[in-house]
């Protein structure tokens, strides 16, 4: 047992853990700035999926949320939950699928994603300038490729 299981030399040279990283601490960031508002990350991502949606004319759905924020299914569940009870979302049936339930934002919801997605854009905004601006698009464009559905 005294070689080590790792392909890397050093962790440093591991994309994976390199992303876990930078994960962790933008996400740090994002809770420490949600916390005051008693918002998870996962419920102010859905929330403001759904600020977008609406504005664009999407028939929102749980699935629809699933599908775009790559958010489990029970997250996003339990998250509607809280944020209906907190007064922020409405989850009804929804009018042709008796499966389905639409999702919208109340008015108070409405307002406090529009007071919390300048705060988070900040945040990212920070928090990526250390990548040059040209070298953001090309981050995007990785990213973008990585968190492609492998089923679809």
């Amino acid at each position: 047992m005294d070689k080590l299981p790792f392909s890397f030399d050093r962790p440093e040279d591991s994309p994976g853990f390199l992303l876990w990283q930078t994960t962790m601490v933008w996400q740090r960031q994002i809770k420490k700035a949600l916390e005051v508002y008693d918002i998870s990350h996962s419920q102010f991502v859905i929330m403001a999926t759904l600020l977008w949606f609406e504005a664009h004319g999407y028939d929102t759905t749980q699935i629809l949320i699933v599908n775009w924020s790559k958010l489990d299914k029970m997250t996003v569940s339990k998250s509607l939950k809280k944020l209906v009870a907190m007064g922020l979302v409405n989850r009804i049936e929804h009018e042709t699928d008796t499966r389905a339930k639409s999702v919208s934002l109340t008015y108070n919801g409405k307002k406090l994603v529009h007071k919390l997605v300048p705060i988070i854009e900040g945040i990212d905004g920070r928090f990526f300038s250390k990548v040059p601006d040209a070298e953001q698009k090309n981050l995007i464009q990785i990213l973008s490729r990585l968190t492609v559905d492998e089923h679809g």
